[in-house]
C-alpha cells in the first residue's frame, strides 16, 4: 500500500503542476488591469506602473509564474487586492464554514441514502422503494437555490425555528453554530442525496443476488446479519467512492448555498475573487481547492484498499 501511495502522490504533484500552469497564464491573459481595477479609474499612467512594478507585473509571465510557484511551495498564496489580506489568512477564516457545512450535509445526505437505499433494495418494487426511487429524481432535478429560498421562507421566516444569514463560531454558541449551518447543511445534503441514494440502492442490489447471500440463507443466519454483515460490505465500494468524489466538491467551496444564505465560506471568496478579477485570491483558491480534491480522493483510495484486500491484490500485480 506505501508504494501505491507514494506513486499517487508523486502523480498528485503533476496533476498539481500542471493546474498551476493552466491557471496562472488562463487568468493572466483575462483582459483587465489588476492595477486598474485597484487603483481605479481616476489613477494617472504614472501611479498604475508604479504599481505594477511593486507587484511585479512588468516582468515577463514566465518569471511571473516562477515568482508565484516558488511562493507557493512555500505556502505564500499572495496578498488579496480586495481585501488587502493575505490569501492563506482568508483561506484559513472561510475554511471552517465551508468544512462544517460540507460536514453535516454529508452525514445528513449518507445517514438518508443508506438507510433508505438499504431498504429500497430489501424491498424492492414495495412502497419504501417508490418513495425512495422518487427521493432520487426529486434530489437531482431541483436545483439547490429554489430549495434554499424554500426553506428561507419557511423554517426561517414563518417558523422562525433557524436564522436565514450569517454563521456563528462554536466558540461563540454551539447552539447557535448548529442553528447557523443546519439549513444550508439540509439544502446541500438534498442535491446530494438523489445520486448516493442511487449508487447504494444499486450496489445493494447487486450484493444481495451474489452467491454467498444465498450460502449464508442456507446456513440460517438472522435476517440483521446477512444484510448488515455480508450485503452491506459487498455493497460499500461504490458508495464510498461517490461519497468521496461529493465531499471533495462541497469541501472545495459551495457559491449558491453560501451566497443565499450569506455564509462567509470558500464559495463566497471564490464568487469575490471573480466579480473583482482578484487574481491572486483566484489563483490560490483553485490550487487549494485541487488540493483539498487530490487529497479527498487519495484518502477514499486508501479507505476501499482497506475494505476490499482484493484491490490491495490487484495494486501489486498479483
Amino acid at each position: 500500500m506505501l508504494r501505491y501511495v507514494i506513486s499517487r502522490v508523486k502523480s498528485s504533484i503533476v496533476v498539481l503542476l500542471v493546474v498551476s500552469i493552466i491557471t496562472f497564464f488562463v487568468l493572466m491573459i483575462i483582459p483587465g488591469d489588476p492595477a486598474q481595477l485597484i487603483l481605479g479609474t481616476e489613477a494617472t499612467p504614472e501611479m498604475i506602473e508604479d504599481l505594477h512594478k511593486a507587484m511585479g507585473l512588468d516582468k515577463p509571465l514566465y518569471q511571473q509564474y516562477l515568482s508565484w510557484l516558488v511562493d507557493l511551495a512555500k505556502l505564500d498564496m499572495g496578498k488579496s487586492y480586495v481585501y488587502g489580506e493575505s490569501v492563506t489568512t482568508l483561506i484559513a477564516k472561510a475554511l471552517p464554514v465551508t468544512m462544517s457545512i460540507a460536514v453535516l450535509a454529508m452525514i445528513f445526505a449518507t445517514a438518508f441514502a443508506f438507510l433508505f437505499g438499504m431498504l429500497s433494495a430489501i424491498k424492492k418494487n414495495s412502497f419504501i422503494d417508490y418513495f425512495s426511487r422518487s427521493i432520487m429524481q426529486l434530489g437531482t432535478a431541483i436545483p439547490s437555490f429554489w430549495i434554499g429560498m424554500v426553506f428561507i421562507v419557511y423554517f426561517g421566516l414563518r417558523l422562525k425555528l433557524f436564522p436565514v444569514s450569517g454563521f456563528v463560531t462554536m466558540s461563540e454558541s454551539f447552539l447557535g453554530f448548529l442553528k447557523s449551518i443546519a439549513l444550508p447543511a439540509i439544502v446541500l445534503s438534498f442535491g446530494e442525496v438523489g445520486t448516493l441514494l442511487r449508487i447504494v440502492r444499486s450496489s445493494m442490489l447487486d450484493s444481495l443476488m451474489q452467491d454467498y447471500m444465498d450460502m449464508a440463507k442456507i446456513q440460517g443466519l438472522r435476517a440483521g446479519k446477512i444484510y448488515l454483515k455480508y450485503a452491506l460490505r459487498g455493497a460499500l465500494i461504490a458508495p464510498i467512492t461517490i461519497i468521496g468524489m461529493q465531499f471533495a466538491k462541497l469541501a472545495g467551496g459551495t457559491v449558491v448555498v453560501e451566497t443565499i444564505f450569506a455564509l462567509p465560506g470558500i464559495g463566497r471568496l471564490v464568487l469575490t475573487a471573480v466579480e473583482h478579477r482578484d487574481i491572486v485570491l483566484l489563483q490560490g483558491l483553485v490550487m487549494f481547492i485541487t488540493s483539498t480534491v487530490i487529497i479527498i480522493t487519495l484518502m477514499v483510495d486508501v479507505l476501499i484498499m482497506i475494505i476490499n484486500p482484493r484491490i490491495k491484490s490487484v495494486e501489486r500485480g498479483e
